[in-house]
């Protein structure tokens, strides 16, 4: 039942903002790649990188982890690299990067409750990092865009799985809106259409055929 009397224009506490996210980058590499079949993995590309340079314009921290980059699985995505120049990911042993100490240590020295967890594999990598940091009172938001699994089935079991405990499914755009939230905030306008154009597809075309057609007016 509502109280009318407490009612006001504000946000959901639910709701993500540039000041309470971390994001979790994980796995974003050559043979995590290899083995994702549940879309194509240029999609995965794209948000991931989308995402990541969305998460650059509010100031956002992002944790960058890998697992055996030397001996397996390769480098980390280099258009997602570009964007963190000079940082260098964990590198873990650990499935579950919640079960790395290194990991766990970054997340908390950012003081953020929520985390904005994609990677690779979606089954494996992301949902027992997700679980585990829900079992810790985290509250976790999963751009599914940005993630891949090893079948289109692992990955929506995956999902479901995740969800069922708490966690909020997403997408790297809705993540992207839900930190600008006001188009007021002229500070971070440009810098948001410059993502969507480039990565947002109908949508981004959209914003160009503005742009070109009715600017100034």
């Amino acid at each position: 039942m509502v109280n009318i009397q407490n009612v006001k224009a504000e946000p959901a506490a639910q709701l993500l903002s540039p000041h309470d996210s971390v994001v979790v980058l994980v796995d974003h590499q050559p043979q995590m790649f290899f083995g994702a079949t549940n879309v194509d993995r240029g999609e995965i590309i794209n948000a991931t990188v989308a995402l990541a340079k969305s998460a650059k314009i509010f100031d956002v921290p992002v944790v960058l982890t890998t697992v055996a980059a030397t001996t397996f699985s390769g480098p980390l995505l280099p258009p997602l690299a570009e964007q963190f120049p000079g940082d260098q990911p964990i590198d873990r042993t650990t499935m579950n990067c919640w079960e790395d100490q290194r990991v766990v240590d970054a997340v908390k020295a950012t003081g953020r409750p929520k985390i904005v967890l994609a990677g690779l594999w979606t089954e494996v990598c992301i949902s027992l990092a997700a679980l585990s940091a829900i079992d810790q009172g985290y509250q976790v938001y999963v751009p599914t865009d940005a993630c891949g699994g090893v079948s289109v089935t692992a990955h929506d079991n995956a999902v479901l799985r995740m969800t069922e405990q708490g966690v909020v499914p997403t997408t790297w755009l809705t993540t992207l809106l839900e930190w600008q939230r006001d188009w007021g905030r002229t500070e971070t306008y440009e810098p948001v259409m410059d993502v969507v154009t480039q990565h947002a597809g109908a949508y981004g075309l959209g914003v160009t055929y503005a742009h070109a057609m009715i600017s100034g007016h």
